[in-house]
């Protein structure tokens, strides 16, 4: 209805991030206006297409805080163990290997993360959404917003205009907002697409995934949790795969008929989950990496895609946007509680400290890999092997990289 809505923060972007954040800052008493140009899918009784996210340990304290992890209507799937491999197609991995324990890592020997549909995530954050006191949502909606030095103002077409102190852009890495705003972007384009989908398989997983490195770019098989509707009768055994290949390559696979897609898995994969079985619908993205040269600009903040991009060989990229979206609720929630303008300069350039170190390491150690294990040279092939199997044998250096992975 047309009118003047009063907000603390107005997110635009219903996404993971972007859902997530308004949910976290609603559930702390934060006034927030939530828009997205897109319907939220219906997703009362989705069927099942193969799409999950791996979410680190340190990003399920968000989902817990904005009150979404008991709501998500299926029990995630714990990974308690990552196996690392290095080889090439048809042939046995390398047997230098590194392979880490969940047991290992210290602290109280939670898992690395978990595995959610992405289905299960969206059905939890459509359902929240209406739960909550401090949270409107506008979807569909198309939005112009205009910012000033005291106020932003986010006016919906056709609907009301919302006063608020900041607006957060969290539409994805084409984000309007930040073109809007200027924020130069700098690009790294890879000639290889991701694949995704899942797989029903005869063994267990035992909770274990791999990393298994190739010439052509890295195949990783995460454990999921039994599904009821992956195939005919249910399926016990399930698993993610993020499969990146050469993009010319990528489109013929994406062509195959299921029977010699399981084929060309088991060629990569190996025996060690039996029989395989595509499951689901087929994904498939373009791969490249980008990052936004600052991540404010007046009333306004960049976070989860519309601030940075990485290639997905570490499995990272949604995890960076949880924390962005965890430094940034922390901040708006301790400015309002201390009667600090949470749109004003300071906050929002603690923010860009506090995130954009850590999101532009993530990119250069992602852009590295990829480039170091994307390489059939021999002597290259040698010089990873050992250095896998050394930090295998570093135990420190090996428990710094498990902290990692868990997000702390």
């Amino acid at each position: 209805m047309p009118g003047t809505l009063m907000a603390d923060v107005c997110v635009v972007g219903a996404g993971p991030v972007g859902g997530t954040l308004a949910c976290r800052l609603a559930a702390a008493g934060v006034e927030t206006v939530l828009i997205d140009r897109a319907p939220l899918p219906p997703m009362a009784h989705p069927a099942f297409d193969g799409r999950a996210y791996a979410i680190a340990a340190g990003s399920r304290v968000l989902l817990q805080d904005a009150g979404l992890w008991d709501c998500l209507p299926d029990p995630p799937h714990p990974i308690l163990d990552i196996r690392v491999t290095d080889g090439r197609v048809g042939r046995p991995a390398s047997r230098l290997h590194l392979h880490f324990d969940h047991r290992e890592a210290g602290g109280e020997a939670e898992p690395f993360g978990w595995m959610v549909e992405a289905r299960g995530l969206r059905r939890a954050l459509n359902a929240h959404f209406q739960t909550l006191p401090h949270l409107r949502v506008f979807a569909p909606a198309e939005v112009t917003v205009e910012r000033a030095d005291d106020f932003a103002t986010a006016t919906v077409h056709g609907g009301p205009s919302i006063q608020c102190r900041l607006v957060v852009a969290a539409e994805g890495r084409q984000s309007p907002l930040r073109e809007a705003a200027g924020i130069p972007v700098t690009r790294f384009e890879y000639d290889q697409t991701g694949m995704v989908f899942a797989i029903a398989h005869d063994l267990p997983h035992n909770s274990l995934a791999l990393e298994h490195f190739l010439p052509s770019g890295p195949f990783a098989v995460l454990p999921m949790a039994p599904s009821q509707d992956a195939e005919t009768g249910g399926a016990p055994h399930v698993s993610a795969v993020v499969w990146t290949e050469r993009t010319r390559m990528a489109e013929t696979i994406l062509a195959l008929d299921d029977r010699r897609l399981a084929r060309e898995i088991r060629r990569r994969l190996g025996d060690y989950l039996g029989e395989v079985r595509p499951v689901g619908r087929r994904w498939s993205y373009p791969l490249s990496a980008m990052l936004a040269h600052r991540y404010t600009d007046t009333r306004l903040a960049l976070a989860g895609d519309a601030a940075h991009g990485i290639h997905p060989i570490a499995g990272q990229g949604l995890n960076l946007g949880f924390r962005d979206a965890i430094a940034l609720a922390g901040l708006v929630v301790a400015a309002k509680a201390n009667g600090e303008d949470i749109g004003s300069a300071d906050p929002l350039m603690r923010y860009q400290r506090a995130r954009r170190p850590d999101n532009m390491a993530m990119l250069t150690m992602t852009d590295g890999l990829d480039r170091l294990f994307s390489t059939n040279n021999p002597v290259v092939r040698l010089a990873r092997d050992l250095g896998i199997a050394g930090v295998d044998r570093a135990g420190p250096m090996k428990r710094m990289f498990m902290r990692r992975a868990m997000g702390a």
